[in-house]
């Protein structure tokens, strides 16, 4: 187990025994969580073959419109280069966490996430995708989902058996709306939650950063704790842990079940 600072053992403590006194907790988890274990995040330079390319520019329905085959290599890439991935001990401590709250019908806690990769589910934990997922597929003209198995090292486009559209990854692109049952579910969380934390967010992409606002102007004016080694600064924040995810989390999660 990690030492940690005393300042960080200090706000982890704090966050304990403000959770202790809850009875609904709402969790949204981004990009920073899944790259301690080794998923690149959409900031971080492409590299190989796409280096010339910026996430930005490939992740669009535009992108896809003009060149399919562009994009859809590009995500087979993404895809291997992420499919030996594992759950990091972030992952493992919030699956831990959910069951045990489950287990013991002690609180609720809802896991929000804006990852499309699976490591919340590999661990354990039941989690809501706002941005899609990495692994599943639909078409692009008919959006029927594509349940066939696909090999991910082919780069060939894929046709849909229903209109001969185009297979894509079912992800949430840049301009396109968040899934609308994903996102209710979200906002009700956010609303009705007594504390909401993020982890491994910037909180600059929105929708989703507006859940932090939801929560903190709730009839339960939520108690909100930033998990991040990069503190957003956001003056919301009512409890700021500066560290990685897989530092704090195991030992906050220890602490608030070994009561």
């Amino acid at each position: 187990m990690t030492q940690l600072s005393p300042i960080l053992s200090t706000n982890i403590e704090k966050a304990v025994n403000c959770l202790r006194q809850s009875d609904t907790v709402c969790i949204l988890t981004g990009a920073g969580i899944s790259a301690e274990s080794g998923i690149p995040t959409f900031r971080d330079k492409q590299t190989g073959l796409w280096e010339n390319y910026r996430a930005e520019d490939l992740a669009n329905a535009g992108a896809f419109e003009r060149d399919p085959n562009l994009v859809w290599s590009w995500y087979q890439w993404r895809r291997n280069l992420v499919k030996d991935k594992q759950p990091n001990p972030a992952h493992h401590a919030l699956a831990r966490w959910q069951q045990a709250w489950q287990q013991q019908n002690k609180a609720e806690l809802t896991l929000i996430t804006q990852n499309v990769d699976d490591l919340h589910e590999q661990a354990g934990s039941i989690a809501t995708h706002l941005h899609g997922h990495l692994w599943k597929n639909r078409c692009s003209k008919c959006d029927a989902i594509y349940d066939m198995p696909i090999d991910y090292t082919d780069a060939q486009l894929i046709h849909c058996p229903h209109c001969q559209g185009f297979i894509r990854p079912d992800i949430v692109w840049f301009g396109e709306g968040l899934p609308v049952d994903e996102w209710l579910h979200a906002k009700l969380s956010a609303r009705t939650c007594q504390v909401f934390i993020t982890i491994g967010t910037s909180s600059i992409v929105y929708p989703a950063a507006g859940l932090v606002d939801l929560a903190k102007y709730s009839p339960y004016q939520a108690k909100i704790i930033e998990i991040n080694p990069n503190p957003t600064d956001n003056p919301m924040v009512d409890i700021q842990i500066q560290a990685k995810a897989g530092e704090a989390l195991p030992q906050l999660v220890n602490q608030l079940l070994s009561e």
